[in-house]
């Protein structure tokens, strides 16, 4: 085994600096859904993947990011940087929110109302992962309108906390 050189820092890889460990990323993401989207051409057809990622550091700044690339880490990195561009703050008391609150985005309809401190999230789906990055413990939701697109929950879910307001 060839000695290291301790001279040129470019060449010595075990530097004491070092240490294995990344630096800690101030949002914690999770992908909430990806889909394979494809386009008919001249040559065949043409896949990319929309990618739709919440992002939150559990002190009450959230947001959605929708983003589309020709790979799956294409896509997940630029809905990332969109979520970052949308990032919007949410009041939280006592670990809930404030009031009842109502909001709409396309066809999803759905009512968010403050818990009792030791209930938990008494939401499902993406109206949990985006309630839990924004730091929300204690919460229940109900969707007001039959839908199954996860994208306009999740929307009408951020336009629901970003109605909130403490005087």
């Amino acid at each position: 085994m060839e000695e290291r050189d301790s001279q040129n820092p470019k060449r010595d890889f075990r530097r004491r600096d070092f240490r294995g460990v990344r630096p800690k990323e101030e949002f914690d993401s999770k992908l909430l859904h990806l889909t394979r989207i494809s386009h008919m051409k001249a040559g065949g057809r043409r896949f990319r993947f929309r990618a739709i990622v919440v992002i939150g550091d559990g002190k009450g700044r959230v947001g959605l990011g929708i983003s589309k690339g020709k790979d799956v880490s294409q896509a997940v990195e630029k809905a990332k940087k969109d979520a970052k561009k949308n990032l919007i703050t949410v009041p939280i008391l006592k670990e809930t929110i404030p009031y009842q609150v109502e909001a709409k985005f396309s066809s999803v309809k759905i009512l968010l109302k403050p818990q009792a401190k030791g209930k938990g999230l008494l939401a499902g789906g993406p109206v949990r992962i985006v309630c839990n990055l924004a730091g929300i413990k204690n919460i229940s939701s109900k969707l007001l309108s039959p839908t199954k697109s996860k994208m306009n929950i999740a929307m009408a879910t951020m336009k629901a906390l970003g109605k909130l307001r403490v005087e």
